[in-house]
């Protein structure tokens, strides 16, 4: 497909046919993912391919108390762990997950509960010892070092719908970061970036909805005129 059809049409997709990705289609999405660009071209990333049922059981099970704390949080009108909010607020809102957890344990579950199932699950690290962090003495919360690492994670993504094929990243099992690096056997010089489930898609989204230019991107200053076309 056009890479423009797919730039605009590759959404967050978390609910698969029952059919197997195989080992081959994988490799080939790495092989293109590979030249994403990251600093130094030094490609700071790690991929697990994650395929014994007992590790992906694990890894739900991971999921799962952050996602129904997640879900108490969006509840509470809160964004879910945001740099800036009400930790007050955030505290009192998290004390419910338990509640949600209970419901969701009545019901057929959704993407969280069968995240075990999904057809792939690609886990992604980052590599301290090669990612160039210049913001890493800034004191506050750090983003730069991703720059390095989750342009690879889209274009898998983008080589992914390219197949036929489509997925979503979740960073939800970073909650419990330790745990997952306990169960994967990950050094400590590395971090878990994130988590990728592809498959092939019940439904294959065309039209996505997003924010239009004008709302994100000003002219000079952060608080200059919207940039518009007439």
């Amino acid at each position: 497909m056009q890479l423009i059809d797919a730039l605009r049409t590759t959404g967050a997709v978390r609910e698969y046919q029952d059919a197997e990705v195989s080992d081959e289609t994988v490799h080939r999405l790495l092989d293109t993912a590979r030249f994403a660009p990251s600093g130094g071209n030094r490609q700071a990333w790690r991929v697990i391919l994650v395929k014994d049922p007992a590790l992906r059981r694990a890894m739900r099970d991971i999921y799962l108390p952050g996602w129904y704390e997640y879900l108490a949080q969006v509840k509470a009108g809160l964004t879910p762990w945001a740099v800036v909010t009400d930790r007050e607020m955030e505290r009192r809102s998290v004390a419910g997950a338990g509640a949600i957890a209970r419901a969701a344990a009545e019901g057929q579950g959704g993407f969280a509960e069968h995240f075990d199932e999904v057809p792939v699950m690609l886990v992604l690290l980052a590599d301290f010892a090669r990612l160039a962090t210049v913001d890493r003495d800034a004191g506050h919360y750090t983003l730069v070092g991703g720059a390095s690492v989750y342009p690879f994670a889209w274009s898998i993504l983008l080589a992914a719908r390219a197949e036929g094929l489509a997925g979503v990243m979740t960073t939800m099992v970073v909650r419990d970061e330790a745990a997952v690096k306990e169960l994967l056997g990950v050094p400590d010089t590395l971090t878990v970036a994130g988590v990728l489930a592809l498959g092939r898609p019940v439904h294959q989204p065309t039209s996505l909805r997003r924010d239009p230019v004008e709302c994100f991107a000003t002219i000079d200053r952060f608080d200059g005129v919207p940039l518009v076309v007439p």
